[in-house]
């Protein structure tokens, strides 16, 4: 059988993880690795190397220069995984099998940017991988394979990175067989829905804490970007205190109180009035010395 040849562009854990898998495949051929040119991946780098292709950066990867470059290797298919220009048509159709993308995504829903926080915050039971075509929209192509997976209580930002590097990288490889073995049943994402919806990526400021939510939402808010994401960030005064974990108290009593303001303390943790009951902070960091009377803002 004829190797399928792949043009890889790619960055950061989520395409190592998808890398490893497809080079133990010996049906696949990777030609080169394509990185951000703004953050180049030396780890890909190293990879490249070792492997005997060629690392290539380029700003505008649908320049004809750069399309032209990519007319010498000779591609079966281009796979994207979480690099960051977009496709234009004469570089997505280049290959004969064309262009994919790996999302941590449920198409049609969560199109764009930082998705597993996304996800937390909105508290969603479940979150998908999707493999879908490229095309000139963001996240917006056929859909070729996708999985969804539970979200528990138990999960937050760290836990779903982790589940969501391995589960990518399964679902990218199984997608390429698919396309090797020229069974694919693409799915047009409008059959799913209308209009989906797109998350913008969050930015600095985006962490400040709204003491004056339900306590449901402040707990999903706090574990959607625990570390290794920003951390929540609330202020005492004019300090600011990072709040990393938060428990979440079901059968808190529903209460009018003022919001932010510290309730109780025990030897483990503090607790905080929410718009409709409490929670308990047991991660905390900064000058926080909590006490009950105490307002967080």
């Amino acid at each position: 059988m004829k190797k399928l040849r792949i043009g890889y562009f790619a960055d950061g854990p989520w395409s190592h993880e998808a890398l490893g898998r497809l080079l133990l495949d010996d049906s696949l051929e990777i030609a080169f690795i394509c990185a951000r040119n703004d953050t180049p991946d030396l780890l890909l780098k190293d990879k490249a190397a070792e492997i005997g292709v060629n690392f290539i950066l380029h700003p505008n990867i649908n320049s004809d220069e750069f399309v032209t470059l990519m007319i010498k290797y000779d591609c079966d298919l281009f796979v994207s995984m979480s690099f960051n220009q977009i496709f234009k048509t004469k570089l997505i159709n280049l290959p004969k099998l064309q262009t994919i993308n790996c999302h941590a995504g449920k198409l049609p829903f969560y199109r764009g940017r930082n998705i597993l926080n996304w996800a937390l915050i909105n508290d969603e039971k479940e979150f998908g991988i999707t493999v879908h075509y490229v095309n000139e929209g963001i996240d917006t192509g056929d859909i070729i394979l996708q999985r969804c997976y539970s979200i528990t209580d138990e999960d937050d930002y760290k836990t779903l990175l982790q589940r969501a590097y391995e589960y990518c990288a399964s679902n990218l490889y199984d997608a390429i067989k698919i396309i090797q073995t020229g069974n694919v049943r693409s799915l047009a994402q409008k059959n799913i829905d209308q209009l989906g919806f797109y998350c913008v990526a969050r930015k600095h400021g985006d962490e400040r804490l709204d003491w004056n939510q339900k306590s449901r939402d402040v707990f999903n808010f706090v574990r959607a970007i625990c570390r290794p994401g920003p951390e929540a960030r609330t202020y005492l005064g004019n300090k600011e205190v990072k709040i990393n974990r938060v428990e979440y108290l079901p059968h808190a009593t529903s209460y009018k109180g003022i919001v932010g303001s510290i309730v109780g303390v025990d030897v483990d943790g503090f607790f905080v009035k929410t718009s409709d009951s409490f929670v308990k902070v047991t991660d905390w960091s900064g000058y926080l010395k909590p006490r009950i009377g105490d307002r967080l803002i």
